[in-house]
């Protein structure tokens, strides 16, 4: 997977089949499945795969247990069947997780193991385990950190768990291997229309050499999320907001605050929302907000006041009490909802599921949805796009399709970092074998090596410091002070590989601490580790 490759087909394809705008779950999603029935794909990304709402989530592969409550039944059945089914296209990366609810009333544990008992039944053969009720002191054996004051049982159910900017990376490859292509930092900034009106192709900039492209297509499909707006302005200046943000938050702490292998799922806060506190790369993750924003961006920021909200939500359920100088990185990221027609302020009221638009102009555009149901959003959309623009009626043959990295759930050792790269373990330990420098840790206290950031480099089109530690590896995310002490180096090696300069590294290593410093709640200056 090479970016310079990738560009150089466009100057060889006069017609594409379908181009998608968005490189993140639904536009990945979208092109695979396009590319699996035999068209000719290309996605386009502004940024990095996965840079926005993509990399940001809970990293839950579930079915929706507030949905459930909600009594959105077809939502949570077909969420459930996609949990498994991605449970089993992508097994290096997604698996089976524990989720204990604290009980602090008698009737508590009652309500929610028939609850999610219901939820068991709606997995059907693709369930993940059976719902069980627990004693006060088998919940604590479980959940050694947990408020023991006033705990009276637990209830234990399975849902998934995966990294998903990791998925994201392998979905790209896929599109690749399957004879598509997809470009990251290629900007859409505007559409081509056709004689009668109708969208004949794109015009793209490459955020590097600012190069600008036009590009012919029969379908272009928008699946930019939170920036479905600005395609369909460029569209029709007149369309109206069909998305709003809402914004989530997490807030990453050390294992300490979790010491166990289970998630703890706290179903009612004091905003009526879920709280999960998930084990994560060896991290505790806590989240999450629903909060309305105005505007989306690329690097939103948590609010002061959600920030305090989790803290303090997770200090009524965890005997540690985290404080803000206990948080290793907090992150946010935007839901893009479709917006309520009343101009409703309630976030849990718009509708989770998503939706497949077709503009006059033959625009097709992909809104709202989840990761977890990332694989049919994409059918449904290619499903519409071949029905607007009558390209026969060739089925999706993405619900068994293995994507790459995958390998059999068995031969998974969660105990080595390196899990996340399933079937590539191989050639990244060839890599440390052929060369003692990539054998070194980028962060003393933490496992990723040289070797990763070089096959990063090479393999998964990383072309900045951010793509490494955000999204190749997850540093910036679990640990933003290592990530900011990681910088120096891994510039280093990028400029290394691909014959950048000294200045290069240099500014590219200051506008990485800047953007780091955002992922910290109390300021932190660098202290590079210069590896020998």
């Amino acid at each position: 997977m090479k970016r310079n490759e990738e560009l150089n087909t466009l100057t060889h394809v006069k017609e594409w089949d379908f181009i998608v705008i968005g490189g993140g779950a639904s536009g990945l999603g979208s092109a695979l499945d396009a590319v699996s029935r035999g068209f000719k794909t290309l996605l386009l990304e502004s940024h990095d795969f996965a840079k926005a709402t993509s990399s940001r989530s809970t990293k839950l592969v579930h079915g929706g247990v507030r949905y459930l409550a909600q009594g959105d039944v077809g939502l949570v059945k077909e969420a459930l069947k996609e949990r498994g089914l991605l449970a089993k296209n992508a097994a290096h990366i997604v698996k089976n997780q524990s989720f204990i609810i604290p009980n602090y009333t008698w009737w508590g544990g009652i309500y929610y193991k028939i609850g999610l008992s219901v939820y068991d039944f709606l997995a059907g053969k693709l369930s993940l385990g059976k719902t069980k009720y627990i004693s006060k002191s088998t919940t604590i054996e479980k959940l050694p950190t947990i408020e023991q004051n006033h705990l009276m049982s637990g209830v234990v159910y399975q849902d998934g768990q995966f990294d998903d900017a990791r998925l994201a990376i392998n979905l790209t490859q896929t599109i690749i291997e399957k004879g598509g292509n997809a470009i990251n930092y290629m900007k859409v900034i505007n559409l081509l229309k056709d004689d009668s009106g109708k969208i004949s192709g794109v015009v793209a900039e490459d955020q590097f050499s600012k190069q600008q492209y036009q590009i012919n297509a029969k379908v272009v499909i928008n699946a930019t999320g939170v920036f479905t707006n600005e395609i369909l302005n460029m569209n029709n200046p007149k369309h109206g907001k069909l998305v709003v943000p809402s914004q989530g938050i997490h807030l990453v702490l050390d294992k300490s605050f979790l010491k166990s292998d289970d998630a703890i799922m706290i179903p009612k806060t004091s905003d009526g929302r879920v709280l999960f506190v998930v084990p994560w790369h060896d991290r505790a993750l806590v989240g999450t907000t629903d909060t309305l924003l105005k505007d989306e961006s690329f690097e939103p920021r948590a609010l002061e006041e959600e920030i305090s909200f989790v803290l303090n939500t997770a200090r009524q359920y965890l005997a540690k009490k985290p404080t803000r100088e206990d948080v290793k990185s907090v992150f946010a990221g935007l839901r893009p909802l479709a917006a309520p027609k009343d101009g409703s302020k309630s976030t849990k009221e718009v509708s989770r599921s998503h939706k497949v638009i077709a503009s006059d102009t033959g625009l097709i555009s992909i809104i709202g949805g989840k990761w977890t149901t990332y694989r049919k959003m994409a059918e449904d959309t290619i499903d519409e796009a071949m029905k607007v623009h009558r390209l026969g009626n060739t089925t999706s043959k993405t619900e068994h399709l293995s994507i790459h990295g995958n390998v059999k759930p068995e031969s998974v050792d969660r105990s080595n970092h390196l899990y996340v790269y399933g079937s590539d373990i191989p050639a990244i330990k060839a890599l440390q074998e052929g060369n003692p420098k990539y054998k070194q840790k980028i962060h003393p206290d933490h496992p990723f090596t040289v070797a990763e950031v070089v096959w990063a480099v090479r393999n998964e089109m990383a072309e900045t410091i951010e793509d490494i530690l955000a999204r190749r590896v997850r540093l910036l995310f679990l640990d933003a002070r290592a990530a900011i002490d990681s910088a120096h180096h891994v510039a280093r090696i990028i400029a290394e590989e691909k014959g950048y300069s000294e200045e290069w590294a240099q500014q590219q290593e200051n506008e990485f601490i800047e953007l780091a410093r955002g992922y910290l709640l109390t300021p932190y200056s660098p202290k590079a580790i210069h590896l020998n």
